[in-house]
């Protein structure tokens, strides 16, 4: 991949309305990715601004409560049509999404293969299932986060060839805290990521975890998750200076709020069967004038 600069082709009228549209979808639904992306210089911020529209699209159409396994197999298989034909530069829909996709995939070199791997993780949470082995969740980790990696390093531009990999494991290190922070809520929707391997190791089920009914075995299970994510953490430390210096405050941002988010799990496993971890907001301001200054972003 070529080293990005910092200009690209200006968007026209209906593309600079497509890209406050998603602005507003990230600003009312990113939560913690908001934090780092507003940090991006433009005109990179405004593409990840449709991208992560993108995201929360599909992550929807698999959650929706109101239709089946098979709607909600048909809509993605749909959307995942849409997405190819935006790709190739294609403006298939005056939808603001696809409209913003187009101009994104005209100015950034995305692969096509890692939104495909995105679908594929996301066809599968459809239906109810168990994973297996670590291999299993890190597999489903790289489908739905290391590929996210990956399309970040794109549009931010990298120096150095190695970053595609370690974003992925920077992916997979974000996805290991969400899945701990949401593990009785995926649980209940029939989705259990933490690996029946650990599970049988520690002796106990997903509904003992759900009542926390052995707090020993409960909290060594997690720690199982929060170790992994730790690795991966550190393993793609050298991330942080191979992508391009503008972008490099994003990237600290967002790794320090889930870096944080995950210690906190650390220190109270229980909490996750109270409510979601989170981050208060004065706590996550802090993270982001911070990361200002470590950038010297303006």
């Amino acid at each position: 991949m070529s080293v990005l600069t910092e200009t690209t082709p200006a968007l026209d009228s209906q593309e600079r309305a497509a890209v406050a549209v998603c602005r507003e979808i990230t600003r009312t639904r990113a939560g913690n990715f908001y934090w780092g992306l507003r940090l991006t210089p433009e005109p990179k911020r405004s593409a990840m601004y449709a991208i992560y529209a993108w995201m929360r699209e599909a992550d929807d159409i698999v959650d929706d409560p109101t239709a089946d396994q098979t709607s909600r197999a048909a809509r993605v298989d749909a959307f995942r049509d849409q997405t190819c034909r935006a790709l190739a530069g294609e403006r298939c829909s005056a939808a603001p999404l696809w409209v913003a996709l187009s101009a994104v995939a005209r100015d950034y070199p995305l692969d096509a293969s890692d939104f495909h791997g995105m679908l594929d993780g996301q066809i599968a949470d459809v239906h109810p299932r168990q994973l297996g082995t670590w291999q299993d969740l890190r597999t489903y980790c790289c489908q739905v986060a290391g590929t996210v990696g990956s399309v970040c390093v794109a549009v931010w531009g990298q120096r150095d060839p190695r970053s595609l990999r370690l974003a992925v494991d920077r992916g997979i290190a974000f996805q290991l805290t969400n899945i701990l922070r949401d593990v009785v809520e995926d649980i209940e929707r029939g989705r259990v990521y933490i690996p029946a391997e650990d599970f049988e190791r520690a002796g106990i089920s997903a509904q003992d975890l759900v009542r926390w009914s052995n707090p020993d075995a409960c909290a060594s299970l997690l720690q199982g998750t929060i170790s992994r994510a730790r690795e991966h953490f550190d393993v793609s430390a050298p991330l942080d200076q191979m992508i391009t210096s503008s972008c490099r405050p994003t990237l600290w941002a967002m790794t320090e709020v889930y870096r944080q988010l995950l210690e906190s799990i650390a220190r109270d496993p229980s909490q996750v069967v109270r409510g979601r971890v989170s981050l208060s907001t004065p706590r996550k301001l802090w993270i982001a004038l911070r990361a200002r200054t470590l950038g010297g972003t303006s």
